[in-house]
């Protein structure tokens, strides 16, 4: 953790202030570079008073996404988490991500962009990113897992995400198969999980999540304002990106230890509890084939099963899966 993500998390536990003398000590640095730290701060934003009788006291945080901050209020996570970074524009970060997997990085690492150039989701489609009015972020993982098995990270992205938004806002989300996450019928929020393997090894998976949270209508392009909305237009309020953000990263840590420790059947019980999928009819579409069926669970992998018109049960890992009203 830097100087400034340990003096930030100084300033979180102790909102009625903590002295210079007890950052310095702390720190093992001199109260004269505590003082330079506090004004570099409260130069990107930070609110920061100082007082000779309760010493430095952290009054607001600006609306943007500083890493040094995320880790502060992160604290300690198993796995994600452990290194962050926040672009101010990058194209995708999935990229930046699959270039850090490429260089040998630790699985942990977290990339936010406040905004993207080139966002995507699933099957090419492109992903609106507005600048500071949502997360954009990937998280590198090295899961031990047969190739298989990964769709088990987009199920556990998924409710560690909806937990994350009920947990700081109050709204309940449903999720949709596979990726995506719906408040009143209309998407807020979808994950994009690509991977680099061999025939029966998994070498990295970048999880991208992409969640509209400030986002007024007139933010949204035409073609989306029926069909998508962000946190605000749903609860009212403006969202705290950086709590959010934390708060996202920690349920994930959460997940994907469960996942390790061979919990995933209690993780997939959660997801189906949530998902509007599962017991409707869907018409799926995969490459050049089409067919219509009955969602009817995951199996332990984390695939979907559809039982189709004929009676076939099929598993679903990819393509695109479309509710019939």
């Amino acid at each position: 953790m830097t100087t400034d993500a340990k003096i930030l998390s100084a300033l979180r536990a102790n909102p009625d202030g903590v002295s210079g003398a007890q950052l310095a000590e702390q720190l093992a640095i001199s109260r004269a570079a505590v003082w330079a730290r506090m004004d570099e701060l409260r130069k990107v934003g930070y609110d920061i008073e100082a007082s000779p009788h309760f010493g430095y006291k952290l009054v607001s945080s600006p609306d943007a996404l500083h890493a040094d901050d995320l880790l502060a209020r992160l604290g300690n996570t198993k796995v994600v988490g452990r290194d962050i970074q926040v672009f101010e524009q990058t194209t995708s970060t999935n990229d930046v991500v699959e270039r850090l997997a490429r260089d040998g990085v630790k699985e942990g690492a977290v990339v936010f962009a406040e905004s993207q150039t080139k966002g995507r989701g699933r099957l090419g489609r492109k992903w609106s990113s507005p600048t500071h009015k949502g997360l954009w972020l990937s998280v590198l993982l090295r899961p031990d897992l047969r190739p298989q098995e990964t769709t088990q990270l987009t199920v556990i992205s998924a409710t560690a995400l909806r937990r994350a938004i009920k947990t700081v806002t109050g709204l309940s989300a449903d999720i949709k198969w596979p990726n995506d996450l719906l408040l009143g019928g209309k998407k807020v929020a979808g994950i994009l999980t690509e991977m680099s393997a061999e025939t029966d090894r998994v070498r990295h998976v970048i999880i991208g999540i992409g969640v509209d949270v400030n986002q007024d209508a007139s933010d949204l392009p035409g073609e989306l304002r029926p069909i998508a909305t962000s946190l605000k237009m749903e609860s009212g309020d403006e969202i705290s990106r950086a709590e959010l953000a934390t708060e996202v990263l920690r349920e994930l840590d959460t997940d994907y230890a469960r996942i390790g420790t061979g919990k995933f059947p209690e993780v997939a019980d959660e997801w189906e509890a949530a998902c509007v999928t599962i017991g409707r009819n869907v018409t799926v579409h995969i490459g050049n084939r089409k067919f219509r069926g009955r969602a009817e669970s995951l199996d332990d992998d984390g695939a979907l099963l559809v039982r189709t018109e004929h009676g076939h049960l099929e598993r679903i890992t990819g393509g695109d899966v479309i509710l019939e009203k």
